[in-house]
């Protein structure tokens, strides 16, 4: 994500006052002029970051894209947050406390913290959240979370407590900025419907300023934020579908911030003028890349056929070539390194003979010599879906191409722009295969929303329609434990059901490679990335550009 901020002039202006008719009175010795001291006007700092996808919705509860989450998290706070760390840390509230049985939190709020239009936040406009997402005519995938509330209490316009059902471990840190909806706007609006979601307020350190669809989005640094303005003024995103197009313009200085590809970190941005002008960061990423196999197509039911394409699939291929190595493979949905990645799970090494074998247990073979295996008169072809603008996805996908040809299975690629991709697509299970990515928790491993089977309706997370009992009830328990050496076991099966089941071949978890133009300072990289407290960067107006 980047933004260009222009270069700061300061202009100066003279003015003298005289008296109407320009001319000085006879009847005084002299004439003192009023003299109005220089002004200095000091242009607003700015950040311009470049993106490939535009938002689609910025009420946080039911968008489900990356883009318009990022965007939303700068116009909207929650009761908690996450620190550099990944510490839970207070938000909008001061502090909570939590009864001996871990069934009630009662938080207590800021006071004074007012939307954007000047109307006070309150513990009402919290319940109204929570009413909002439980609610069954609400399409949002993220409700579960707040279903196992039993009791929400407004105790007063400052304090507030939920109970929950049975203990529940991810409680606390569920209550980020999912629910937080100013009530006085949108009481008595159809959620999908309202032009709020085009139009938001907030209690956010930015707000909302203009939405060019499809072009840009605009926010300005709030006067009134709670915690202080932020130092730079306007944050920007322009929307350019290209990653090609992206670097043209971070050379050219039409963005300041981006995610760069593998090939531009390690070969396009060591010259002298990159070395000057930006700063690049580079850690694991908290996202993986996968194939995901629509569960509803026939080809994709038998798991010996899902292992045989993983077989087939040279991860290590993908992650030299297309990554020039700054990845690692994945295993499964959890980011190697954190307390609950299981690292024991079984492998799937590089080896075609085992995919062959595989396909001909499955009743896949060549039974007219044309190349491609067939199965009661019809060939095995599919064909995986991505989205434009994602040149390491549509790579990968060229790669997975070529080496499934090589044990005969035909796959076609399709590139779909990202809002079409959406809709028409992965929202609506309308494909074969899929090449996307999640973004990955450092502090909880709670998978409900991706993995159980009730979460297979439209617009929900498990688009591709993967059901399986044992891994439904692990999830459930797994979130009713708190000490993680116990609750390690039930997350441990969990994956050790996905790595034999492969309902995704998972790929590669990628470095994250943004690069930032170096007149932006306070940028404190961690395990939460560099994004967490862009409200505190700030920009050195000394800064020479080459």
């Amino acid at each position: 994500m980047m933004k260009i901020i222009p270069l700061i002039f300061l202009l100066f202006i003279f003015t003298a006052c005289q008296n109407q008719s320009g001319e000085k009175s006879n009847s005084q010795q002299s004439e003192t002029k009023e003299i109005i001291k220089p002004k200095a006007i000091v242009e607003k700092t700015k950040m311009i970051e470049g993106g490939i996808g535009d938002a689609s919705n910025l009420i946080p509860m039911i968008a489900t894209d990356a883009a318009s989450h990022s965007i939303a998290g700068l116009i909207f706070n929650g009761i908690i947050k996450f620190d550099k760390n990944l510490n839970i840390v207070g938000d909008l509230a001061e502090n909570w406390d939590i009864s001996e049985d871990n069934l009630t939190i009662t938080f207590h709020l800021r006071k004074g913290v007012k939307w954007q239009d000047g109307v006070e936040f309150t513990a009402h406009d919290v319940e109204f959240g929570y009413k909002l997402i439980t609610d069954p005519n609400t399409p949002t995938p993220y409700g579960s979370d707040f279903m196992e509330i039993k009791e929400f209490k407004v105790i007063d316009d400052y304090n507030f407590s939920v109970t929950y059902k049975e203990p529940f471990a991810p409680a606390l840190a569920s209550w980020g900025n999912l629910v937080v909806l100013p009530k006085h706007i949108l009481e008595g609006q159809d959620i999908t419907k309202t032009p709020f979601a085009r139009n938001p307020v907030g209690l956010g350190p930015y707000k909302f300023k203009e939405w060019k669809t499809g072009s840009s989005i605009t926010l300005e640094a709030s006067e009134t934020y709670f915690d202080g303005k932020p130092k730079i003024d306007v944050y920007h995103m322009r929307v350019i579908p290209d990653q090609a197009t992206l670097f043209l313009e971070l050379k050219s200085k039409g963005i300041d911030q981006m995610g760069l590809t593998p090939t531009q970190y390690k070969r396009q941005t060591n010259s002298e003028f990159f070395e000057k002008n930006f700063n690049k960061f580079k850690y694991i990423g908290s996202v993986y890349t996968y194939l995901g196999y629509n569960h509803e197509r026939e080809i994709f039911k038998d798991k010996r056929v899902r292992q045989a394409i993983t077989y087939a699939i040279d991860k290590n291929e993908i992650i030299e070539g297309v990554l020039l190595g700054l990845g690692q493979p994945a295993q499964g949905p959890y980011k190697p390194g954190t307390w609950f990645y299981n690292d024991k799970v079984k492998k799937y090494p590089y080896n075609p003979e085992k995919a062959k074998e595989l396909l001909k247990e499955a009743g896949w073979s060549d039974t007219n010599g044309d190349g491609l295996l067939d199965k009661d008169g019809k060939d095995f072809t599919f064909t995986i879906i991505t989205n434009q603008g994602n040149s390491l996805r549509a790579k990968t996908a060229e790669i997975i191409q070529m080496r499934l040809k090589a044990i005969g299975i035909n796959v076609e690629i399709m590139i779909i722009e990202w809002a079409a991709f959406l809709k028409d697509f992965v929202d609506v299970g309308k494909f074969d295969a899929i090449i996307l990515g999640w973004s990955v928790s450092g502090s909880d491993p709670d998978q409900y929303d991706i993995w159980h089977s009730s979460k297979t309706g439209p617009s929900q997370f498990n688009f591709v329609h993967y059901i399986n009992k044992e891994i439904d009830e692990l999830l459930v328990k797994g979130r009713k434990i708190f000490d993680h050496e116990e609750r390690r076991k039930y997350y441990d099966r969990f994956q050790e059901i996905l790595a034999e089941e492969q309902p995704y071949t998972f790929l590669y978890v990628p470095e994250s490679l943004p690069i930032v133009h170096g007149r932006f300072k306070g940028i404190d990289p961690g395990p939460a990335g560099i994004a967490y407290n862009f409200d505190k960067w700030y920009v050195d107006r000394n800064f020479l550009t080459q």
